[in-house]
């Protein structure tokens, strides 16, 4: 199955060190190796890096690893295709506009009868059960909401329930964000980690990079990070329960 990548901080911070680690797996440590992505949120805008190639072959990919593009959240996949071909329009993540917000998701798993959600003002371009997935919960939101609403804690509380009825068909790992909530549910894999002051050193399982956060941060920084699997081999990551998720905003976990 393919595999996630998040990021939620207080602060625009660069994603590279964990980037590194996951791109590795996309054909040279892991399987994944049928396209990649990544989407950086910037205010109310965002931008997206995409490719149908392996990571770990991929120019665009070492062009993201190495510039550090700063952001307070940010999704990324790699893809091991299992329904639609290998090809730009199935690679993760997809991008949908919602209230006036870009709204990002990412999937990791295999749904069945997808075809059976109720359709609505949102289409997959795509041939993925997980871009479909994503049109339903978008279309789901637009039809319980007539306008954005003040309690975005309720929201995600709602696409906790959908993401419930979706696990049923399959599994479900996902990362969903709107660019200030970043909302991990798990299946069966998923992996947190919170960094905070005092800041240690971190060495990356798949590539043989150590990096020093104290020389990176300051001491007011808060920055999560969610993947399948934990990057690093000498931190301790908290397993998301599976049938379960949490949700961070701007680094802090607020529900889960």
């Amino acid at each position: 199955m393919c595999e996630l990548l998040g990021m939620s901080a207080n602060v625009p911070t660069d994603i590279c060190f964990s980037f590194t680690g996951l791109i590795q797996r996309g054909g040279k440590t892991g399987p994944h190796a049928d396209g990649w992505g990544i989407t950086f949120y910037e205010g109310k805008g965002c931008r997206s890096f995409k490719d149908p190639t392996p990571s770990c072959d991929s120019k665009i990919a070492e062009l993201v690893a190495n510039y550090p593009i700063k952001s307070c959240s940010v999704v990324s996949h790699i893809r091991q295709a299992n329904r639609g071909a290998v090809s730009l329009e199935n690679t993760h993540p997809f991008t949908r506009e919602l209230w006036g917000q870009n709204w990002t998701f990412a999937h990791n798993g295999q749904l069945e009868n997808v075809e059976s959600l109720a359709p609505g003002f949102y289409h997959p371009v795509g041939e993925t059960d997980s871009e479909q997935a994503f049109c339903w919960i978008l279309n789901q939101l637009k039809a319980r909401y007539l306008k954005a609403p003040e309690n975005r804690l309720e929201v995600y509380n709602y696409i906790a329930q959908l993401a419930d009825q979706l696990n049923a068909l399959g599994i479900f790992n996902m990362l969903l964000t709107d660019g200030e909530y970043v909302m991990a549910y798990c299946s069966n894999n998923l992996y947190w980690i919170t960094r905070r002051a005092p800041f240690g050193e971190a060495s990356l399982k798949d590539n043989d990079v150590t990096i020093d956060f104290k020389r990176e941060t300051t001491p007011n920084d808060v920055v999560t990070v969610i993947a399948t699997q934990p990057l690093t081999c000498n931190e301790t990551w908290q397993q998301i329960t599976p049938g379960g998720y949490c949700l961070f905003h701007y680094g802090e976990q607020v529900g889960c």
